[in-house]
């Protein structure tokens, strides 16, 4: 069994023959959760992919609103990517220190501003360098390019819908978070946002399509197998959500790798909705 759209992931192997393609641009996505005292930049600038450029998601985002790495707007956006170097015409690799956790994040921002010409590299930094792949600590400065966005709402809830879908069940909203932190058995890290989860969601793991020990998707068949015991309703669409809209998008990876692009993310997810006072908030596996 293969994935469906298999484009959307390249291996080490494909990067390395590509390092000097012009038409393709590698991105260093590495974000970490500031419970691990780890610096995504820092990790970058010490070392990386020869010609990589580094992608920070909280960088890249909405400096108005005090969540954190909001979607900025269309035109923020290209101007972003456009600094990096990026025109619509080039094919984007987007990889991660440990292989698949921000990464999805970037790939999916480039796809809900119109780019679909995007792919993960499976197995990120990790399986890179422990390939003994060239690196370098050389600061990568491509010349800026121009990069027109157009905004795919398609492929983002905000907190106004999820409620919809609270009360008339119309999308399936599916949470990546650990079970016992959907549960509301664990105490959320950050201040001020309540353990727990929306009414009426399901809960998906992420981890449960992820390889830990490769930090790669789970093969095809696998994913299949995972998808289908979640009992996921063929004919509702689903949005996807996790604690601050990152691990969500490894779910809508996994759904567009099987072939399902009938999927959003919930862009403020629990930090969002937990950190509100008038939002209801349920607890317990159901």
């Amino acid at each position: 069994m293969e994935y469906i759209n298999a484009d959307s992931l390249v291996d080490t192997a494909w990067v390395e023959t590509h390092l000097d393609d012009p038409n393709v641009r590698i991105l260093d996505g590495s974000w970490h959760l500031p419970a691990t005292g780890r610096d995504g930049l820092a990790e970058y600038t010490a070392s990386h992919i020869p010609g990589a450029v580094h992608f920070d998601i909280n960088a890249v985002s909405d400096k108005t609103s005090a969540l954190p790495h909001m979607l900025p707007t269309a035109n923020e956006f290209a101007d972003a990517v456009s600094a990096m170097g990026i025109s619509n015409e080039h094919r984007v690799v987007v990889y991660d220190a440990d292989g698949l956790f921000s990464a999805p994040r970037v790939w999916w921002m480039f796809r809900v501003f119109g780019h679909d010409n995007v792919a993960l590299m499976s197995g990120g930094y990790r399986k890179w360098s422990g390939e003994g792949r060239q690196i370098t600590a050389e600061p990568s400065s491509p010349a800026p390019a121009k990069f027109a966005a157009t905004f795919n709402a398609h492929m983002v809830r905000s907190l106004d819908q999820i409620s919809r879908f609270v009360d008339d069940q119309s999308e399936t909203v599916l949470d990546a978070r650990a079970a016992d932190r959907f549960a509301g058995g664990s105490p959320e890290a950050r201040p001020g946002v309540e353990a727990g989860h929306i009414p009426g969601s399901s809960n998906l793991p992420y981890g449960r399509i992820v390889d830990s020990g490769t930090g790669m998707f789970q093969d095809a068949e696998t994913l299949a197998e995972v998808f289908k015991a979640a009992n996921l309703d063929a004919g509702k669409p689903i949005a996807t959500t996790c604690g601050s809209g990152v691990s969500a998008c490894i779910l809508g990876l996994g759904l567009h790798l099987m072939g399902n692009d009938n999927w959003s993310v919930y862009d403020g997810s629990w930090t969002e909705w937990g950190g509100r006072d008038d939002t209801p908030k349920a607890k317990g596996s159901e």
